[in-house]
């Protein structure tokens, strides 16, 4: 593998097959797989991915946005795609790119059956959203008879399936919530197809659901960031591959004497002589100012280096006094188990979700094949 002379997202196509087939083997045998490929598919590159996945037989694609939608369409993207959170303005777009919207009120289940029936559509597929226990978007569970009601009322649309989000699946001291959410949802969706007359497809798990909750995989499971290579626990993360590994290169080497400061406010001032590198990498590509004054590290040829100060916008300084490296060296952000986006995360508390979508379209994006 070339050693890096630039900051770039290196992309593994491999890893993310085997974070597929891994994730498939744990499901049950007829259940359909849904590929989430929001936020630039996790920070890394929606188009690549979502082909790739679609070359592995995946079932079902999700976005958040109808313009994410769009652009994978754009990309030559076939499969189904479910658009999580769609905006009304947006439904005559959405019917003529054949993307698929998730309804989660009665705002917007009114609002996208006028404009299907404005734009003379027959039983466009549509998903139902519950409410089971996140309390973020969805229906309530007494609001199944005015939906089928106005569902009844149109020929416009078809419930192609109903769904819901587990708040805690990763949590096992929350199994006992999460439980009452599996079974709310089920008495949901038993109530919703007995008035419906047919019975749509039912889902309910995310990447922790399929992995704690098999006897709740259903017709389709959802995963996101275990195509990515991360399980949500130490057990798991062990059975996944990153498939982002983000590098850099040392730009410079200083000699600090005592007394001297590093970088913007003068936020670090040293005790003694230090030795600091400058990477090209900054806030404005994902690596927050949080991640200073010694929370955040890099690797530098298999050793931490602390960041010293605060981040730049385009540059971080880190402490290399006791390692043995040169200008033009490569520098690991993160990468691979250990040293991966959800361990450098955990130096400011946060997650790896937070730091691989973060990361900036202007950070060259290079394929692993």
């Amino acid at each position: 593998m070339p050693k890096a002379q630039e900051t770039v997202l290196e992309i593994d196509l491999k890893a993310l097959k085997h974070n597929f087939e891994y994730l498939k083997s744990k499901t049950q045998k007829d259940t359909k797989i849904l590929a989430v490929v929001k936020a630039f598919a996790y920070g890394s590159h929606a188009d690549i991915i979502a082909n790739y996945l679609q070359g592995l037989d995946v079932d079902y694609f999700a976005v958040a946005y109808v313009s994410e939608g769009v652009a994978l369409r754009n990309a030559g993207i076939v499969t189904p795609i479910l658009v999580l959170h769609p905006q009304a303005i947006n439904f005559k777009m959405l019917i003529e790119r054949c993307l698929e919207p998730s309804l989660y009120n009665a705002k917007i289940l009114n609002e996208f059956i006028t404009v299907a029936s404005e734009e003379g559509q027959t039983n466009y597929p549509i998903h139902i959203k519950f409410n089971t226990g996140l309390n973020r978007l969805g229906f309530e569970k007494n609001d199944v008879d005015d939906i089928i009601s106005k569902l009844k009322g149109t020929n416009s649309v078809i419930t192609k399936s109903i769904f819901s989000h587990l708040a805690a699946s990763e949590d096992l001291s929350e199994k006992e919530f999460t439980s009452h959410q599996i079974q709310n949802f089920e008495n949901i969706t038993k109530e919703f197809s007995k008035k419906i007359g047919y019975q749509p497809l039912f889902h309910i798990c995310n990447t922790s659901g399929i992995l704690n909750y098999p006897e709740a995989h259903l017709d389709i499971v959802r995963t996101g960031i275990g195509l990515y290579g991360f399980g949500n626990s130490e057990k798991e993360n062990k059975n996944l591959k990153p498939i982002a590994k983000l590098k850099s290169v040392i730009s410079q080497i200083h000699r600090v004497e005592k007394g001297q400061s590093v970088g913007y406010n003068r936020a670090y001032k040293s005790n003694a002589f230090v030795k600091t590198a400058t990477i090209p990498i900054g806030h404005a590509d994902g690596i927050g100012r949080q991640y200073g004054n010694g929370k955040g590290y890099v690797i530098i040829n298999d050793k931490p280096a602390y960041i010293i100060g605060n981040v730049c916008m385009d540059m971080i300084m880190v402490d290399i006094t006791t390692i043995d490296c040169n200008e033009g060296d490569e520098v690991i952000v993160f990468g691979n188990h250990p040293h991966s986006a959800s361990e450098f995360s955990k130096t400011t508390q946060t997650i790896s979700y937070e730091i691989l979508t973060a990361i900036s379209q202007r950070v060259k994006r290079v394929l692993l094949r």
